[in-house]
């Protein structure tokens, strides 16, 4: 049946030439699209490095004198002072879990301070993204290090002026953080200066639609706290209602601190939302776009086998009619289709090697052309490829074997 098959496949060679370059064109184009939803749903399962249910954001703005509240003449000494009662009033809320003060530092933000490390002679030439954060930071967001460190731990690590680390910061997987706990690494090319690396954690992402950022995270100077603007906290899940409301009724009353006042609060799930909504609209559209090109593919292809079996249904007759059964016809139609497939497939993964080579497929921080990820995204082509043409042979196959053939042919 095989050398017979291959024969007529052969013999009509002119049509099968332009379903094989049909199924060619499909191929790379269906492996695009697949490649684009592997890698966007490979990016958004990843870990966050961060939790941020039950978490608020507080603001504070400064009064302007022309406020009767105002204090004039406050010196940086008393600025300071006021910033850390702030937070000492936060962590004593009775629902709140923890609080703390940072810079361009929490999750969804869309800013980052630099700094430069160097190990001895291992540097990188670029600055590092820095968190500059109080010891609460690391309970608020629930950060955890590769070590097991809990978050309180991690804390610790800060108070003792410790740095943390995340990613592959020197771009050098001999050197990754984990395997330089307690290194002491220069600081802004300073060679006085010197920081004790003291716990690794999973990169603190910037939203769900990107992949891991290499992190640094340093504790709060002193001059830090005069310009830190993210007063953060984590309340307890059984009282987490109507924080916001019970928090701005006390902005006159508890959070007035010098020229400090509570002005605004926000939780992070709405923070959250407004940073991702036009990452989202982005995704969402290009997920439209490719599950219209999508049904087109399946809708062509579909219908090409279909056409082609119905085309055949006076063949199919004539083959019952001199003995054949109806299950030979059925697996000679399916194989002839999955064959043109398998020849084809070849081609259209050197066509996708070359993209992938030449960088026009999409963007993943690990390489466009990465091993796993052919495999994954040229199987699923080919078994998607495969059921459209097992479908659009089965339902007319199907069909044209259960006529009788005299009523298939009475027209000849």
């Amino acid at each position: 049946m095989k050398r017979k098959l291959f024969k007529q496949i052969r013999a009509e060679w002119r049509t099968n030439v332009w379903l094989a370059l049909e199924l060619l064109v499909v191929s790379v184009v269906l492996w695009y699209i697949i490649d684009y939803f592997y890698t966007t749903a490979s990016i958004m399962v990843k870990p966050l490095g961060y939790d941020v249910e039950h978490c608020y954001k507080l603001m504070f703005n400064t009064v302007t004198d022309k406020s009767p509240s105002y204090i004039p003449d406050r010196t940086t000494e008393e600025d300071i002072a006021d910033a850390r009662e702030i937070l000492s009033r936060m962590e004593h809320l009775p629902f709140v879990e923890a609080a703390s003060i940072s810079h361009n530092s929490h999750p969804y933000n869309g800013s980052s301070s630099g700094i430069k490390l160097r190990y001895d002679t291992i540097y990188n030439p670029h600055y590092l993204p820095n968190k500059m954060v109080t010891p609460g930071f690391l309970k608020v967001f629930r950060c955890v290090g590769l070590g097991g460190e809990t978050p309180e731990q991690l804390a610790g690590i800060i108070e003792r002026n410790e740095l943390i680390l995340g990613g592959n910061v020197f771009f050098d997987k001999r050197y990754l953080p984990e395997n330089m706990i307690g290194c002491k690494f220069y600081c802004d090319n300073d060679t006085t200066m010197t920081i004790t690396l003291g716990a690794a954690i999973k990169p603190m992402r910037d939203s769900e639609y990107v992949e891991w950022g290499n992190t640094a995270i340093t504790g709060m100077t002193d001059i830090g706290y005069t310009y830190a603007s993210e007063y953060c906290v984590r309340v307890f899940p059984d009282k987490d209602t109507n924080i916001e409301e019970q928090l701005m009724n006390m902005s006159e009353s508890l959070f007035h601190v010098g020229n400090r006042l509570l002005v605004n609060v926000t939780s992070f799930k709405n923070i959250r939302q407004n940073y991702q909504q036009a990452q989202a609209n982005q995704v969402r559209d290009m997920v439209f776009l490719m599950c219209f090109l999508l049904l087109n593919i399946f809708l062509g292809l579909f219908g090409t086998f279909w056409f082609r079996t119905q085309q055949r249904s006076q063949e199919i007759a004539i083959r019952i009619a001199m003995g054949a059964s109806r299950g030979d016809i059925f697996r000679r139609l399916l194989s002839e289709g999955l064959i043109l497939l398998l020849l084809i497939t070849p081609v259209a993964v050197a066509f996708d090697c070359f993209m992938a080579f030449n960088e026009l497929n999409t963007y993943s921080m690990d390489g466009y052309f990465i091993t796993d990820r052919m495999i994954v995204t040229c199987g699923a082509t080919f078994v998607l490829i495969a059921l459209m043409i097992v479908g659009g042979i089965w339902i007319p196959a199907d069909k044209a074997r259960r006529v009788e053939p005299a009523i298939t042919l009475k027209d000849e």
